[in-house]
């Protein structure tokens, strides 16, 4: 935990993230023990799983078009996966062998369902893991955009998910996250993203074209949540 050195009191982060704007918004107090307070938050299998299934695409996207294949996903995991078994969260988990080969079989699906929604060897990436900050809407910002690609009339941002798909009342409060990242993509590279959008790992992509009027107000959300 930080702490001011003048007051003693915890200091917020210096930067506000889609993931720490919707906790804020869900819940105030998990937000200042998650990112003021600093209290241990370790991830469940769903969220560790899907954490391995982003990091297995992103080296996949970075493959040249043509080897972008599930075989190619299949050496990726296995080269990555001593890393994830090894790590302290993934054993908090304590999993046997039996809970092993559930974790590996749930990442799985979200890899290979990637393929259900797109042909990854049509796609042309501009980035992957691509860190960006700017300021909007005065609120000092920071995200991570999985894939950042060119579609025809322009960029367009993708996010993996490998939770469920929301249903129709829900898929435009999800939006925001990409929306942001849209914004903060215009704000660092003078370049307004055509489309964002959500892929929902083996189910369905939920995606929105990006209007100026869409991210005045996402970016006034924003600001009202860092207020």
């Amino acid at each position: 935990m930080e702490l001011d050195p003048d007051t003693g009191v915890p200091v917020p982060p210096p930067r506000l993230s889609p993931s720490g704007a919707s906790t804020f918004e869900q819940c105030p107090r998990r937000w200042r023990h998650r990112y003021v307070d600093r209290l241990p938050d370790p991830p469940g299998e769903a969220a560790l799983a899907g954490s391995f299934a982003h990091r297995v695409l992103e080296l996949l996207m970075q493959c040249p078009p043509a080897e972008r294949t599930p075989d190619t996903a299949r050496e990726i995991a296995g080269r990555e996966w001593p890393e994830t078994e090894s790590s302290d969260d993934y054993r908090a988990l304590g999993h046997d062998a039996d809970g092993g080969r559930r974790f590996k079989w749930r990442a799985w699906q979200a890899i290979e369902g990637l393929w259900k929604l797109e042909d990854p060897s049509t796609v042309e990436v501009r980035a992957t893991e691509h860190d960006v900050e700017a300021e909007l809407a005065g609120v000092p910002f920071r995200g991570i955009v999985d894939r950042l690609e060119e579609e025809g009339d322009g960029l367009v941002v993708t996010d993996y998910k490998s939770g469920k798909a929301p249903s129709a009342r829900f898929r435009r409060g999800r939006l925001d996250q990409v929306l942001l990242y849209a914004a903060a993509v215009e704000a660092a590279v003078g370049e307004m993203p055509v489309r964002a959008r959500l892929l929902y790992l083996g189910q369905r992509p939920v995606g929105i074209d990006v209007t100026r009027t869409e991210l005045d107000t996402v970016t006034e959300k924003l600001a009202a949540t860092w207020q």
